[in-house]
């Protein structure tokens, strides 16, 4: 979900990836395949959506421990190993991602009754074209070749999006604020005779 989220990537996008597409010490993940789910069920692995979709998106620094942990302890050694897995260690299948993985709960119990996975993506666009990026950017981080769907978030990132950009800030930044402060606290030896001082 974070990967997704902050390095805006599709569903198809998420359940190809490998070990070898991410580079950590880089911060970055190198989209090069997709998985599309046929109506029969059939899983079928090919390239990204467009022509654009293959393409080298940074990885938030704030998220590199995470994914650093979830290689340490889910993801096989080999390179071709998937990141993402379902329960028998195949690829994560879209039509039951929902029953499997709580996210019908979870969604509810954070206030977002209805939220879908792909919602993440946009959260991520959204964040990105706020940043002040250009189109040519924003397209290539987004893996489109359609001006329009990129200008849809340049548009909306021009004043809209306050709001989740400061709710991620908080939780992301915030905890190092707050860690910081703490131990300013704590390293604080002037004791009663400062504030004295100062009055």
């Amino acid at each position: 979900m974070l990967l997704a989220t902050f390095a805006s990537l599709r569903w198809g996008e998420i359940s190809a990836l490998t070990r070898s597409h991410l580079d950590l010490d880089a911060g970055t993940v190198r989209v090069r395949l997709a998985y599309v789910e046929r109506a029969t069920g059939e899983l079928v692995l090919g390239p990204p959506k467009s022509k654009a979709g293959k393409r080298i998106a940074g990885i938030p620094q704030a998220i590199i421990p995470a994914l650093g942990e979830h290689l340490r302890l889910y993801v096989k050694p080999d390179a071709g190993a998937l990141v993402f897995t379902g329960i028998k260690g195949g690829p994560m299948r879209r039509s039951g991602f929902n029953k499997l993985s709580g996210w019908v709960e979870a969604v509810k119990v954070i206030g977002v009754p209805g939220l879908h996975f792909h919602d993440l993506r946009h959260t991520g666009n959204m964040i990105a074209a706020d940043s002040g990026a250009g189109l040519k950017d924003l397209m290539a981080r987004m893996g489109h070749d359609n001006v329009r769907a990129a200008m849809i978030y340049q548009h909306a990132g021009r004043g809209a999006d306050k709001l989740i950009r400061q709710a991620i800030d908080k939780h992301l930044i915030g905890q190092q604020k707050r860690e910081h402060n703490d131990q300013s606290d704590t390293d604080d030896d002037d004791g009663p005779a400062a504030l004295t001082a100062v009055r």
